[in-house]
Parts: structure tokens; sequence; C-alpha cells
């Protein structure tokens, strides 16, 4: 099947380069080159697992859990009420 591409000129340098030290048709080497990319493009991209650094729980000096409304004072300021 013919069709009319517009390779951007580093691409088509690559093309040419390997297509030359393949001794193969600039034919040939595009379509190889595109049937290996578009299998790669299908593939599920892999998941990383995620993962958190677990951290102690504490309450900077000077703050105390025994007023709520300071603390939400000092760090929200007057504002949240």
């Amino acid at each position: 099947m013919r069709t009319t591409l517009t390779l951007e000129e580093d691409v088509l340098e690559k093309a040419r380069s390997v297509a030359s030290q393949l001794k193969l048709p600039f034919k040939t080497v595009v379509n190889e080159a595109l049937r290996l990319g578009l299998s790669e493009v299908e593939k599920p991209a892999k998941k990383r697992r995620y993962q958190m650094t677990p951290r102690a729980m504490r309450l900077r000096k000077g703050y105390s859990l025994d007023n709520i409304q300071e603390v939400l004072a000092q760090a929200e300021g007057e504002s949240f009420r």
C-alpha cells in the first residue's frame, strides 16, 4: 500500500543510515521500525508500586491536644472559626 508520510529530518537521516549499514531498502527499514515501535506502543505501561515512608506522628513543641481550638487557631489562623 502506498501512503505519504512526513518524516522529521533526524528520523529520515537515521533511517537512511540504518538502511545503508544493513544494505536494505529504505522502505524495509521504515516498515520494520514501525512494526517494532507500534508493538511497543500497544504494550500496557509498567506499573510501579507506590511506596510510602512511615513517619512518627507527633505534635511540634508548643502544641497540645488538650485544647483543640487552640491547636487549630495556631495551625490555621483565627479565620478557621
